[in-house]
């Protein structure tokens, strides 16, 4: 039996943008079910974690099942799980290649699949990629092509789903975003993000959260994808 509390997937989940999200999703009522490997159990009763990696179609499993387990049904997914390496295109190794289409497209493929599944069944649901600018903006300073090969998949995939599932309750968008403020970058190198936007600066988990808390909250709003990059994707 579906309960009335809408639930949220969140991956990617246990810091900077993740973080931010599973905290917006609990202050909008909803219950959240958040992963990413290195994730630790939650003090909230409405929150459910589950470690796993990403890349391995068992914590697409996992996810699902704890979700309707616990919690009865799937609202919305997240797909913010991503891993960027910055090479020239010759230095990429096999790792890095298997590494990035890894967590960035199959983590994505199978929990999409199975979440669309149940979200068929609810009659009902959301769906949010989480990709990058750097598919519309390609910039010299920053090599990119596995992130725009894997993030640019994503975007095609977004407008895809969107069409498909139109008539059948789904909604499926994405946010682009620039350099965003998070642990992942070291202090040192903030100068020359701040410099990579036309604005001057980073982005902040709080303007990417907001975009995906827009895009929920925007019913006649599918197959979009929402640049929140500072310019970026405008130009230089």
């Amino acid at each position: 039996m579906l309960t009335q509390q809408k639930v949220a997937v969140i991956t990617g989940a246990s810091q900077g943008i993740g973080a931010g999200l599973v905290d917006a999703y609990r202050k909008l009522g909803h219950a959240v079910v958040a992963t990413s490997r290195t994730i630790a159990p939650a003090d909230d009763a409405g929150v459910l974690t589950v470690p796993g990696d990403i890349a391995d179609p068992a914590t697409a499993d996992d996810l699902v099942s704890a979700a309707v387990e616990r919690f009865g049904r799937i609202d919305t997914l997240v797909n913010n799980a991503g891993v960027f390496v910055a090479k020239p295109f010759t230095d990429y190794t096999e790792e890095d290649y298997a590494t990035v289409l890894g967590v960035n497209l199959t983590g994505f493929f199978r929990l999409t699949q199975l979440a669309v599944g149940q979200m068929l069944a609810q009659g009902a649901g959301h769906i949010v990629n989480v990709t990058t600018s750097l598919v519309d903006n390609a910039d010299a300073r920053v090599p990119s092509v596995l992130a725009s090969l894997t993030k640019g998949g994503l975007q095609s995939a977004t407008k895809s789903l969107a069409i498909e599932y139109a008539t059948r309750g789904i909604r499926v968008n994405a946010v682009s975003p620039g350099t965003i403020r998070t642990p992942m970058h070291a202090p040192e190198t903030h100068q020359f993000l701040d410099g990579l936007h036309p604005v001057g600066r980073m982005g902040e988990i709080s303007d990417i959260v907001d975009a995906v808390l827009y895009l929920e909250n925007a019913p006649f709003v599918t197959g979009e994808i929402l640049h929140v990059d500072g310019g970026m994707s405008a130009g230089h």
